[in-house]
């Protein structure tokens, strides 16, 4: 009897692994909260806070153990975790009129300490503590995949669009692909003077330029095959020609009002 089980253990090990594995990836409980309070990409966070699918799901994500994720699977479960973390903490300290209020000493003395929000460790993945500055910057921007940066949202006006649905492993590079569209075709994000050639664009690209290339020719190259053909052909001709300025980033919540 006890030479069967060893013979049936290395299954039964794979069995348990596969397990884990699959409904770690099962993210239709965070969709239908995605797809219940986020309108526009903006987030009814009043009729939200205190839900307790949100709750599962974050328990569900820190129960996790993501190391041996294929790299879909990473991209698709820390933009999640991103995501409905960075929920999590607006819906807990609801109202407010935006994220920064959560930095310790507001936004300028936050950063100045290096104590904002996005410093907090308050994220448990299986059973390591990060924060949201981790999951950006230690995990999703080493994956050499600048479309993250329209995905990953940190609950302001000016971020790009919450979508409306989880992402999914399965087609992770579809949504990348349209999120990246939306943001850059959004003129209260992006704007593009083809008369003047200059380029009104998110400070996103200020802050995350190197993602997107050494030089702001190279940014606009990265960002014109998002746009409509007119701006793409007179980038692609006179790309050296072009001005880059960076828009005013609005902080306030992305909030249903």
């Amino acid at each position: 009897m006890k030479y069967r089980f060893l013979f049936f253990l290395p299954t039964l090990l794979l069995v348990l692994s596969l397990g884990t594995r699959l409904s770690a990836q099962d993210n239709q409980l965070f969709s239908n909260i995605l797809n219940k309070y986020v309108k526009g990409g903006l987030v009814d966070y009043k009729n939200l806070v205190g839900n307790k699918q949100l709750d599962k799901y974050l328990q569900q994500l820190s129960d996790t153990d993501p190391d041996n994720f294929s790299r879909n699977e990473k991209l698709a479960f820390w933009i999640n975790a991103y995501n409905a973390f960075t929920i999590q903490i607006v819906s807990e300290n609801y109202p407010i009129e935006s994220i920064n209020e959560l930095s310790t000493g507001g936004k300028i003395i936050g950063h100045l300490l290096g104590k904002t929000v996005w410093d907090k460790e308050f994220i448990t993945i299986n059973n390591k503590t990060y924060s949201l500055n981790d999951i950006e910057h230690k995990i999703l921007r080493k994956m050499d995949e600048p479309r993250i940066h329209f995905a990953i949202v940190c609950a302001s006006i000016s971020c790009p669009e919450l979508l409306n649905e989880a992402y999914e492993p399965d087609k992770i590079e579809e949504q990348l692909e349209s999120q990246a569209k939306i943001f850059l075709n959004d003129e209260s994000r992006n704007q593009f003077d083809i008369k003047n050639r200059k380029a009104y664009i998110s400070e996103i690209f200020n802050w995350f330029g190197k993602d997107f290339g050494k030089d702001d020719e190279e940014i606009l190259k990265y960002i014109f095959k998002f746009l409509p053909a007119s701006v793409r052909t007179d980038i692609t001709q006179n790309s050296k020609q072009w001005k880059v300025s960076f828009k005013d980033y609005n902080w306030n919540l992305n909030e249903i009002k």
